[in-house]
């Protein structure tokens, strides 16, 4: 079986790492540079790294900052908000990011995760949804979550798949920074429908919800924010605690 990963997620606004809760009430968690740097010496598989008001104000990414986080780590980067064009990938691309995500833009213009997989490689495409229940359906939001549209998470999922993306990152705003646990079902469901890696995210409270998202929710890697930034999990002792239940882990 193949290590499942655990990737610390920076949302950055204004040039700041901030975290809140169901995507409101944001806080101030830290320089990302520095806690890059810290994740990178500290067992973190990988990083991302979102601009999560870089859609909604239509601005680019801050291209500046993903080459001083680049420059000072040594594990995959993933970089998101405000990527609509084969020439903004390839300016994160040149600055240092492994992978890029898209999410509004791929709603948008879904043939642009034709375009990306066919000119950088399905590897360093992911596709990042952002889904809630309505009606006990799961439905995508755009816009850091404050655009519902009618588009079915599931459907929407194997449409990425099948236009080329290699991932998919998963966040359920209803889970968000609630540290009740991830949505282990609707992972399951992504899991068993698609053939490529579902990234965990929306509810990380404690050791047990990594886990749970694994052997539950059979996630291939979980992404968490605010249990990393505030050290209220450390990342090397929760990969012991995994591999105690047998979860493989790079250590």
């Amino acid at each position: 079986m193949l290590c499942k990963r655990i990737i610390p997620c920076l949302d950055i606004k204004n040039g700041r790492t901030v975290k809140g809760i169901n995507f409101l009430d944001l806080r101030d968690a830290g320089d990302p540079v520095e806690l890059a740097k810290f994740y990178s010496e500290n067992g973190a598989d990988e990083l991302v790294f979102l601009d999560i008001s870089a859609t909604e104000e239509r601005r680019k990414t801050l291209a500046k900052l993903v080459l001083g986080v680049a420059e000072t780590i040594n594990i995959p980067f993933t970089v998101g908000g405000g990527i609509s064009s084969v020439e903004d990938v390839e300016n994160l691309l040149n600055n240092g990011a492994d992978k890029v995500s898209i999410n509004s833009s791929a709603v948008k213009n879904p043939q642009l995760i034709n375009e990306l997989a066919s000119r950088f490689g399905s590897q360093c495409i992911v596709v990042a949804i952002d889904a809630k229940q309505i009606d006990g359906n799961w439905k995508v939001h755009l816009v850091g979550g404050k655009l519902p549209t009618e588009l079915d998470l599931f459907e929407w999922a194997k449409e990425m798949e099948q236009r080329g993306a290699g991932e998919i990152l998963f966040t359920s705003m209803d889970h968000d920074g609630t540290k009740n646990g991830f949505a282990n079902e609707a992972l399951a469901k992504l899991s068993k429908e698609l053939n490529i890696p579902i990234i965990a995210s929306g509810g990380a409270g404690n050791m047990q919800h990594f886990a749970d998202s694994f052997v539950e929710g059979k996630a291939d890697a979980a992404l968490a924010a605010s249990v990393f930034h505030f050290k209220e999990i450390d990342i090397i002792e929760l990969k012991k605690e995994l591999q105690t239940q047998g979860i493989p882990m790079r250590l």
